[in-house]
This record gives structure tokens, C-alpha cells and sequence, in this order.
């Protein structure tokens, strides 16, 4: 179950890279555009600012989530519920853009490919997921929490959320004839507020575990803190948490190109 009001706990930081993501996007007048893992919806109302003549549909496969967003009436822009296992594009769609959210289903590099094969030509597809492998100290002591004796027979060693390197999402999309930029960025969020990282990470990655727990949610929470403030300690400013994040925006053309870019601003 999701908590709308915990993941907005932080909703400017978390902005942050979809604007990035979408800022790429060329396309001047879509006449339909989906924001697939669209959430709470206020990201989603953005692109019909953005593209006022665009129908634009969020999509999202928490109930919770689409009653927030179904808030946000608005002609032109409308939500509903679904998987996005099951999202398939069609060739009327002109733009397709998913924040966050591909790292959740791990077939996903399939995924990307079969809807970019539905897309017609001139569309644009772009879609950003967390690279936590081998960078994320947050992730690394939530593993080895749940891996302690205390906790690996309650919440078990399920698969984490993954997401490939920006490389890989370029081959996938170049070889099929996508115009491809692909780049990572490693954000440096300052959190304000005690526990500051704990809080973050029980608006995503904490949220399958701590439904499992029921009532022992609180004790793993508390332990996990412990190893969240050694390892991110909290200064007069706040608290500053690395973030690295894959971005891939690309364009069905047939003149089709492909760049790699690494960029690691301080904010």
C-alpha cells in the first residue's frame, strides 16, 4: 500500500529529476501523452500545462495514488488505474514518459522494448529509474537489515528494486532504431527534518517491507534509523542524501543516433 502523503513528504526533491527528464523531451504539440507510474498526479498535471492542446492520461497501479490524483480535475487531463506490466502504447500515443517507477517490475528492459515497438514514428519515450547497484549506502544497510537473524525470516531477501546502466538502455532502444540521449546524475538532496533518510525511504523503497510487518514495523524502523544517522549524519543545514538516477529520453526516427552522458551536480 502506498502513502501519498508520505512519498510528497518530500515532493521537491523528488521533482527534481522528472523535470530534468521531461525538460529533454522535444516534442512540440503531442496530441496524446501518458505518464505511466504517474502516482499522486501533481507531476502529471505539469505536461498539460506544458502541451494545453494534449490529452493526457496518468496511469498507476495504486488505488491510493489514483484517488489522490483523481483530485486534480482539470479538462485534458484524466487518471485511471492500472498495471503497467499490461501498457501498451498504441500508435496514437505521441509521448510516453515514466518516472521512477520501471525499477519496480523486474522484466522491465522487455517492457520498455515493447512499448517502444507500439510507438509510431515521431514519438518520444523517456523514463528515469533510481541506479541504487553498488552506489546507495541507504539500500546496502537496508539488505543487510533485512538479512540480519532478527528480520530475514520476517521480511525475507526479496529481490530489491534495479535498473539497468545507461549504456544497456541505449543499446536496447538504439538497435531498434531509436534516436537515444541516456545519461546519469547523481543528485545531493538536503533533507530537512530528524531522520530525515528514514523518512525518504518510507515513502518508496521501505513501503513492501513495512506492509509485511504489521506491528513489528515500528522496531524494524527504529533499528534501521540507528544505521541511517551513522551513516548520513544530521547537520544545522539538514541532512544530505546521495541520489543517482538513469535517465533515458529517445525519439522513434530513422535517422537514429545515441549518446551516453554522465553528469553529477552538487544540488
Amino acid at each position: 500500500m502506498w502513502d501519498p502523503q508520505q512519498y510528497l513528504r518530500f515532493e521537491t526533491e523528488r521533482s527534481r529529476a522528472f523535470f530534468d527528464l521531461a525538460g529533454r523531451i522535444g516534442a512540440a504539440s503531442p496530441g496524446n501523452v501518458v505518464d505511466l507510474g504517474c502516482g499522486p498526479g501533481q507531476l502529471t498535471a505539469t505536461l498539460r500545462d506544458r502541451w494545453p492542446g494534449a490529452d493526457v492520461v496518468g496511469i498507476d497501479s495504486s488505488p491510493e495514488m489514483i484517488e489522490r490524483a483523481a483530485a486534480l480535475r482539470r479538462p485534458g487531463l484524466s487518471f485511471r488505474l492500472g498495471e503497467a506490466r499490461d501498457y501498451r502504447p498504441g500508435g496514437e500515443v505521441d509521448v510516453v514518459i515514466s518516472n521512477a517507477m520501471f525499477q519496480w517490475i523486474p522484466e522491465h528492459a522487455q517492457l520498455v522494448a515493447d512499448i517502444a515497438d507500439q510507438l509510431g514514428e515521431g514519438a518520444w519515450l523517456a523514463f528515469q529509474v533510481p541506479g541504487h547497484a553498488g552506489h546507495s549506502v541507504s539500500h546496502q544497510l537496508l539488505t543487510q537489515l533485512r538479512a540480519s537473524p532478527r528480520w530475514v525470516g520476517r521480511v525475507g531477501l526479496a529481490e530489491e528494486p534495479s535498473a539497468l546502466e545507461p549504456v544497456a538502455y541505449l543499446d536496447l532502444l538504439a538497435g531498434a532504431g531509436w534516436r537515444v540521449d541516456a545519461w546519469e546524475t547523481t543528485y545531493r538532496h538536503v533533507l530537512a527534518g530528524d531522520d530525515a533518510v528514514l523518512e525518504w525511504m518510507k515513502g518508496t523503497a521501505l513501503r513492501p517491507i513495512l506492509s509485511r510487518l504489521g506491528d513489528e514495523a515500528d522496531e524494524f524502523c527504529a533499528e534501521y534509523g540507528r544505521l541511517l544517522r551513522d551513516a548520513f549524519p544530521q547537520h544545522v543545514y539538514g541532512t544530505v542524501l546521495p541520489f543517482r538516477r538513469i535517465f533515458v529520453v529517445a525519439e522513434r526516427s530513422h535517422r537514429a543516433t545515441a549518446t551516453v552522458t554522465a553528469t553529477r551536480p552538487s544540488g
